[in-house]
């Protein structure tokens, strides 16, 4: 703090011894010391006070972002339930029913086919959207492979078996020829 080496300390201890005496340097040294063991102690418990307050500080900005953290979790488990949406959805889709997301508004006047007020108007929009046919390519042919036999070619995606074998005829005696 002071740079104070070992040189300067042995030239202001000549000083002091100088200056106050022989006689009453250990009284002054000893008062020196006590004074320098108040400083240390004011310094250290100011230290420990900021450091106090630095924790205190610290804690309030961590409330503050937990405080948040949990007003924001409140508000997305009040609406959500993903049980209670996936049910609705099995259920939509057993029924055949697409899910819609808006509701129609409903008319307000009389239609001039002579539906009555506040009946939604009919729609002629297909309620599912039509997919393209899925095509299914033959399979490419790989060089020194045997040829597929006819009825391969001819079903492709269909799984060959063996023709039934007929049962064995039998003669008179009871024997397989």
């Amino acid at each position: 703090m002071f740079d104070l080496g070992w040189g300067k300390i042995v030239i202001i201890a000549v000083i002091a011894l100088v200056v106050i005496g022989p006689k009453e340097l250990p009284a002054v040294l000893r008062t020196v010391g006590q004074w320098m063991g108040k400083i240390r102690r004011m310094a250290a418990e100011f230290q420990g006070q900021f450091q106090e307050a630095m924790r205190e500080a610290e804690m309030a900005d961590l409330k503050k972002s937990i405080d948040a953290i949990t007003d924001a979790t409140r508000g997305i488990g009040s609406g959500f339930d993903p049980i209670g949406s996936v049910s609705k959805d099995i259920e939509i889709a057993f029924e055949g029913k697409p899910a819609t997301t808006t509701t129609a508004a409903p008319a307000t006047t009389t239609e001039p086919s002579g539906t009555a007020a506040g009946t939604p108007a009919p729609t002629t929009e297909p309620s599912v959207a039509a997919e393209p046919p899925v095509t299914i390519e033959p399979p490419v042919p790989i060089e020194g492979a045997p040829a597929p036999s006819v009825a391969e070619a001819a079903a492709p995606d269909e799984a060959v078996t063996p023709a039934p074998t007929p049962p064995p005829a039998h003669d008179a005696g009871g024997k397989a020829a």
